[in-house]
């Protein structure tokens, strides 16, 4: 490919349910199905035949109960809740695949980094290097009254300790264990050579992990690391650390002011400024031609549920929308929770005036990110054009109905980008690292701050 290829990734739930608001009731939408094995390894195959990158799973291990002071909205609607653990779907696609990538959600704020390790360490032996972390800091004040203290941290002080949670785990994954540690030795009755296993000694601010890492390395050693915060605190951190970042902007002039300011964040901390691959998330109605695209949209938006779409923006800002009439315009106001989310519409469209109703329509079908609605060469046109205009590296890719826009697109756009030569026709390289940096970089760069912690190499256990 003369340009630079576009990267795909699906951007699912482990639920009925995931950005869209209604949509659940639609009788084409897949979601209940989210419980059975059968329908993850269905949809896994199909986005490998599809030449997707990946599938990137969201997650909440709290719920939406701050609009009208319950989470009763959110139960009606399905409104990422009920959620079941998204790693434990993994093992299985990988069984059902051999190249398609898993990008999994999981939170710095309620486990321990030790555990949080093993886990992705387990997942990456189990998908042959095919698995990526989405680093967060949980937001709900519900995940903080049942997973940890009882109080929601400062939202810096989360990202202070998702520095130090990351620091550890480095320690874990890239120290702890040299090369040729794992020696299988029979005939000398030695399967690992205590002499090249570490201790970490980590002892900081938040978490104290004195011994050595339980897993032996995995292909990738440290899991494709992914970071979506859009705060100030949440794009240091992905400028630091994340190798690629997810953006939700509404419009290309706002991403690509984020992704020129996330590169030259990366490249003030000493890394390559390209070397951040930077997703945006959108969500796509396509259909053989625009017309019926167009009809298809409008009958989506008719099934959008205002109640449904508040209590996730609730949820998300912190604010509870219901106090608000929902045709006056939302001023700017802040909170300690998504600060991001407040800000995403009075900065995407500054000379517009949104309304709460503005936004329920606007989130209710795919969520904050734009959707591009049209046939698939209409739909081609603008995915480039947005690769074009803003410098990103490709797309995640949301729905309105489960499965079902997800199958159209690889239907009827995938093709249309091959012929353009803007997504490969078969895959190169086996992990999910080298999907986003090219065949041959399964472990971290140089030049990332996470592969200086391989040279210091502390007494071994058994010494």
């Amino acid at each position: 490919m003369s340009h630079e290829r576009m990267r795909l990734f699906a951007f699912d739930f482990n639920g009925p349910a995931h950005l869209s608001a209604g949509l659940w009731r639609h009788p084409d939408d897949r979601g209940a199905r989210y419980t059975d094995v059968r329908y993850w390894t269905e949809y896994a195959k199909l986005l490998e035949e599809g030449r997707f990158d990946g599938l990137f799973l969201a997650d909440n291990v709290g719920y939406h109960d701050v609009y009208e002071g319950s989470a009763d909205a959110a139960l009606r609607d399905a409104a990422q809740i009920p959620v079941n653990d998204p790693a434990l779907v993994v093992p299985a696609m990988a069984s059902a695949t051999t190249h398609l990538g898993f990008g999994i959600t999981a939170s710095t704020s309620y486990e321990h980094p030790y555990a949080l390790a093993r886990r992705f360490t387990t997942l990456d032996h189990l998908t042959s290097g095919r698995i990526g972390w989405n680093l967060v800091t949980s937001y709900a004040e519900s995940a903080a009254r049942n997973m940890g203290t009882g109080r929601q941290v400062p939202h810096d002080e989360r990202y202070d300790m998702a520095a130090e949670y990351l620091e550890v785990c480095y320690k874990l994954w890239e120290r702890s264990w040299e090369e040729g540690a794992v020696r299988r030795d029979r005939a000398g009755g030695v399967y690992a050579d205590p002499s090249r296993i570490h201790a970490i000694e980590h002892r900081g601010t938040y978490f104290t992990v004195p011994g050595f890492f339980l897993c032996e390395p995995s292909p990738q050693r440290t899991p494709a690391l992914f970071q979506a915060g859009g705060s100030s605190k949440g794009r240091a951190l992905a400028a630091a650390s994340a190798e690629a970042v997810f953006a939700n902007a509404t419009s290309m002039s706002a991403l690509k002011r984020q992704v020129d300011d996330l590169r030259s964040q990366a490249e003030a901390a000493g890394r390559d400024p390209q070397s951040v691959r930077v997703l945006q998330m959108l969500t796509v109605v396509c259909a053989p031609t625009d017309e019926q695209a167009h009809q298809r949209y409008e009958e989506y938006r008719r099934l959008v549920s205002y109640a449904g779409a508040m209590a996730r923006y609730s949820g998300w800002t912190g604010l509870d929308m219901a106090r608000f009439d929902p045709d006056v315009p939302l001023r700017n106001v802040k909170t300690e929770a998504g600060q991001t989310m407040v800000d995403i519409f009075s900065k995407a469209d500054p000379d517009r005036d949104w309304t709460p109703r503005d936004i329920a329509e606007y989130i209710g079908v795919g969520g904050t990110g734009p959707t591009l609605v049209g046939s698939p060469a209409t739909v081609a046109v603008q995915l480039e054009e947005w690769m074009r205009r803003t410098g990103v590296s490709g797309f995640n890719i949301g729905h309105a109905l489960k499965h079902r826009d997800i199958a159209d697109f690889i239907e009827l756009v995938v093709p249309e980008l091959q012929r353009r030569e803007l997504v490969w026709d078969d895959y190169d390289g086996s992990t999910l690292r080298e999907k986003l940096y090219g065949p041959g970089v399964t472990r971290l760069r140089d030049d990332h701050p996470g592969a200086g912690h391989r040279e210091r190499r502390p007494q071994g256990v058994g010494a």
